[in-house]
């Protein structure tokens, strides 16, 4: 079998810290952390500049560079290299303690579901957590900042989800957004990096480069019949989930939103106006 999927370039921009010339950078740089719902990580430090990636709040990041209210940074997720707006960082950072599990949740000024919620937050999104309390046979847990968030939306960050299939479906109808990571908006390799990082796997975020990684190609036989649940259909500029059942999960354009359909015909319908998938990989 000759493989069509691609390799992951060694000194490719977005995972290392390059100088004008292509040289690795030897730096440390200063820990930080997202301290907005999400934010977004573009090649240059211009708002017009097309956005790379984003980022959630709770994820840390280490700064490389400042200039002009831009902070070029790594993330430590997924080794990430960009810029990004610097009002959307916090320096002062504690250890996080917990991961909000469901896909949307808010936080609150105190205790009480029935007040004006103060903001919102996804899935994935890491939390520093210092009490608890119930109210009404509601329990919450207190944030360092003091806003409140549902207890069983939260577990420690240490518990991982064990089938991250079955977490990427909690995330269906979530709406289609180019270069999204959050469960606000998520494109198609966005949906694979949240689900899997639900379940303790910090991969890394675009296609090409979960394409070249993840898992082990396999032949996917003529009539597709060679896959199985979990894994992981490529596309030239797009990847799904094999969900069982002959059926197809992804983030897609079509729909605009992450959507469950039947994959022989979705096969068919992306090569009409595309081309076949060109590798599979199981993970």
């Amino acid at each position: 079998m000759t493989s069509k999927l691609p390799t992951l370039d060694p000194l490719d921009r977005r995972l290392n810290l390059l100088d004008e010339n292509g040289i690795v950078i030897s730096s440390t740089g200063k820990p930080a952390r997202i301290a907005v719902a999400f934010t977004e990580l573009r090649k240059n430090p211009e708002r017009d500049c097309a956005i790379d990636t984003q980022l959630m709040f709770g994820e840390d990041v280490k700064v490389y560079d400042e200039k002009n209210g831009w902070a070029w940074v790594q993330a430590e997720r997924d080794n990430y290299v960009g810029w990004l707006e610097t009002k959307t960082l916090k320096y002062d950072v504690k250890p996080i303690t917990h991961l909000v599990c469901v896909p949307r949740t808010f936080l609150y000024p105190e205790p009480d579901l029935k007040l004006p919620d103060k903001g919102m937050r996804s899935m994935g999104t890491g939390l520093v957590i210092i009490g608890e309390e119930e109210r009404r046979g509601t329990n919450y847990n207190i944030l360092d900042a003091g806003e409140a968030i549902i207890a069983h939306h939260i577990r420690p960050k240490n518990e991982h989800e064990e089938d991250y299939v079955r977490v990427a479906a909690t995330l269906l109808r979530t709406p289609y957004l180019w270069a999204g990571t959050t469960a606000f908006g998520l494109d198609c390799s966005g949906l694979i990096k949240l689900a899997m990082f639900m379940c303790g796997q910090n991969i890394l975020r675009d296609l090409d480069m979960q394409a070249a990684t993840l898992g082990e190609e396999i032949d996917a036989g003529e009539s597709y019949d060679n896959i199985e649940r979990g894994d992981l259909i490529f596309w030239r500029g797009h990847v799904g989930i094999a969900q069982g059942d002959g059926q197809l999960l992804h983030a897609n354009g079509n729909s605009m939103d992450v959507t469950s359909e039947p994959l022989l015909p979705a096969i068919e319908r992306i090569a009409y106006l595309y081309e076949l998938p060109i590798g599979v990989r199981r993970i």
